[in-house]
């Protein structure tokens, strides 16, 4: 992808940098990632690890020549936080499917939930969703999972250094984790679900803190356009 000109107050981020990015409700990675491309001029432009559409949270794009870092970043631990409805399954793990298999959940203690997290603390074997970008067979699952086709993915290792319920009003349980790359959220509340023999899947998810860089810190899509546009007007103020 060739560069075109871009503004002057714009040259930082040709040159390098790293912009922290609230990643809001419905949007994909890629949505915050061409908006940045459009609000700065510059063309490579990339984000160190997915957010699915219903998460939200912190995205971490580095631009010019600091894409060099994207690998360095992805590779840092993760906090989330968001919560499971327990007493139903979805095909997604989340809610980009219809719940099924609806369960009662009368009989579930808060004490039975909170035991339940001490057997994903650590090193596990996780089974990513069929509904994800992992390769099989050279094609993305998702696209074979949505086209009926048998798909069996492997377990793969993940760590989960903390896993702490923080709220329960059932059917909601509410839910803080810090894991290593690679781990998929979904899977833990399917998984969960499973663990209490009632189902689960993730209602919502936030994705908090990547290494050091935290949600806090980073700008909303709203916030980091308002910041363009004053670089912008102050470039041309000033000459």
């Amino acid at each position: 992808m060739k560069q075109k000109a871009i503004h002057p107050a714009m040259q930082s981020f040709l040159n390098g940098d790293v912009i922290l990015i609230d990643k809001p409700l419905h949007w994909t990675s890629f949505d915050a990632v061409k908006k940045v491309r459009m609000l700065t001029g510059v063309a490579k432009v990339g984000h160190a690890g997915t957010l699915d559409p219903l998460a939200t949270g912190l995205l971490i794009m580095c631009t010019g020549k600091f894409t060099k870092k994207i690998n360095e970043y992805m590779g840092m631990e993760k906090e989330y936080t968001g919560s499971f409805s327990l007493g139903s399954v979805t095909p997604t793990y989340d809610l980009e499917s219809e719940p099924i298999n609806h369960q009662n959940i009368d009989h579930i203690t808060n004490e039975e939930i909170i035991s339940a997290t001490q057997q994903f603390i650590g090193l596990i074997k996780q089974v990513p969703p069929i509904y994800s970008a992992i390769k099989k067979d050279g094609k993305a699952a998702y696209l074979s999972a949505r086209q009926g086709e048998e798909i069996i993915m492997e377990p793969r290792p993940v760590t989960i250094k903390i896993f702490e319920i923080t709220g329960i009003a059932l059917p909601q349980v509410y839910f803080k984790i810090v894991c290593s790359p690679g781990t998929y959220i979904r899977s833990i509340a399917n998984d969960f679900g499973e663990a209490l023999h009632v189902g689960a899947h993730l209602s919502s998810l936030r994705r908090t803190r990547i290494g050091e860089f935290s949600a806090e810190k980073a700008d909303t899509i709203k916030s980091f356009e308002e910041k363009i546009l004053k670089m912008k007007s102050e470039g041309q103020s000033d000459s």
